[in-house]
C-alpha cells in the first residue's frame, strides 16, 4: 500500500501494464522527450527511459496519431494515446467518431479496436482553446466507452481495465486532480490521492460510488465537481441538510441503479458538472429521472453547470464561469427547500 497522486497512480499503471504486455504502448505529443516534462502533466515522465521503443513521440497531428493508434489497435496492438489537451480532439474527429468506435460493429465483431485515449479536461487558465470539457462531445458516440475518475485509486483501477479491454475507452483526466508538481503545478488544485493497494485491481466499468451518504438530495457529479459537491455537502449538514453524492466514475456505461436507489431515498436530484449547461451531463441524468424516477421525485431536477460560452480566460471569470462550492451549496440549499 502506498500514497499516490493521481499523475504518479496513471505513471506507474502504464509501466506496469507495458511491463505486463507487450503489445501495450505509448503515443502521443511530447510524451517521451528525454529531460522533458513526461507530457504534458507529467504522467509518461521517464517513460522513454523505460520502454525506448515503446514510447513515440509524434508531430503535432492529432488525427495522425490517432489514425496510427487506430491501425495498430485493429493490428493487434494496445496503444495508450495522449492527446496533450482534450481540446484538440476536434482535430481527430474523423477518427475519434467515424472510424475507432464504429469498425468491432461494421466488421461484425471480426475487428476490435483495443485503444485507450487519454484526454486531460477543464478549465486552468488556459483560455478558451485549452480548458474544455468533452465528455459530453462523445457521450452520443455509439461504441465509445467513457471513464472520469476523481481519485488515484479509482485512475488506476479504470485505466488497467480499460487498456484489458477489447473496446476503445476515453479517459477523462481533470487537469487540478493530476497532483502533478514543479512547473506542472496547477492553481487552485485538489488533493485527489489514495491509497493504492500493492495487487492488482480493476474498477468495472458502469459501476457508480456513493462518496457519502444522505438522506435529503442526491447529487450526481464527475471529477472536480465531485470534491466540490463533497465540500459543500461538508457545508451543508452544518444546517441540517444531509446530502448524498455519487459519483459515477463512468460516464459509458452508466450505473442508473445506484442513481436510481438513492433517489428513491432521498426524493431529490442535482447534477453538477464543468460542462456547459446545453446539452450536458445533467441533461442526459434529467431525461432518464424523467422517464423513470418520476414515482421517486418529490421536487424537480436541478442542474448547476458551466454557462453556454466558450471557458474564459481572466480568472475573476474563470472563478464565476466553473461551478464553486459556494453556488453547489446555494443550489442546493434551493432544491431542499424550494424557492
Amino acid at each position: 500500500m502506498k500514497r499516490q497522486t493521481i499523475a504518479e497512480a496513471l505513471r506507474e499503471t502504464i509501466r506496469s501494464e507495458m511491463a505486463r504486455d507487450e503489445r501495450v504502448f505509448c503515443i502521443g505529443e511530447d510524451i517521451a522527450i528525454p529531460g522533458g516534462w513526461g507530457g504534458a502533466f507529467t504522467v509518461t515522465l521517464g517513460l522513454e527511459e523505460a520502454f525506448p521503443k515503446r514510447a513515440i513521440n509524434t508531430p503535432i497531428a492529432e488525427n495522425g496519431f490517432t489514425g496510427v493508434a487506430l491501425g495498430a489497435a485493429l493490428m493487434g496492438m494496445r496503444p495508450i494515446a495522449d492527446v496533450q489537451y482534450g481540446d484538440f480532439l476536434y482535430c481527430a474527429m474523423d477518427q475519434m467518431a467515424n472510424q475507432i468506435p464504429k469498425m468491432r460493429y461494421m466488421s461484425g465483431g471480426k475487428l476490435t479496436v483495443p485503444l485507450v485515449m487519454r484526454v486531460p479536461v477543464g478549465v486552468t487558465g488556459r483560455g478558451a482553446q485549452h480548458s474544455q470539457s468533452m465528455e459530453t462531445l462523445f457521450m452520443p458516440v455509439a461504441g465509445l466507452k467513457l471513464v472520469c475518475p476523481a481519485t488515484a485509486y479509482d485512475a488506476v483501477g479504470l485505466l488497467r481495465s480499460a487498456v484489458r479491454s477489447d473496446d476503445p475507452v476515453m479517459i477523462f483526466e481533470h487537469k487540478k486532480l493530476y497532483g502533478s508538481k514543479g512547473a506542472r503545478a496547477e492553481s487552485g488544485a485538489v488533493d485527489a490521492s489514495s491509497d493504492i493497494p500493492d495487487e492488482d485491481y480493476t474498477v468495472p466499468f458502469g459501476s457508480a460510488v456513493v462518496r457519502r451518504e444522505g438522506t435529503d438530495l442526491t447529487i450526481v457529479a464527475t471529477l472536480l465537481m465531485m470534491h466540490r459537491s463533497l465540500q459543500a455537502a461538508e457545508l451543508l449538514a452544518a444546517e441540517g441538510i444531509s446530502v448524498e453524492v455519487i459519483d459515477p466514475r463512468s460516464l459509458v456505461p452508466f450505473d442508473w441503479d445506484t442513481v436510481k436507489a438513492s433517489v428513491a431515498k432521498t426524493g431529490r436530484l442535482m447534477t453538477v458538472e464543468e460542462n456547459p449547461r446545453r446539452s450536458g451531463i445533467g441533461a442526459e441524468i434529467a431525461a432518464v429521472a424523467a422517464e423513470e424516477m418520476m414515482e421517486s421525485l418529490i421536487a424537480p431536477v436541478v442542474r448547476v453547470a458551466a454557462p453556454n460560452t466558450p471557458a474564459p480566460f481572466a480568472p475573476p471569470m474563470e472563478e464565476f464561469y466553473v461551478p464553486g462550492v459556494k453556488r453547489i451549496a446555494e443550489a442546493a440549499r434551493r432544491a431542499v427547500r424550494g424557492g
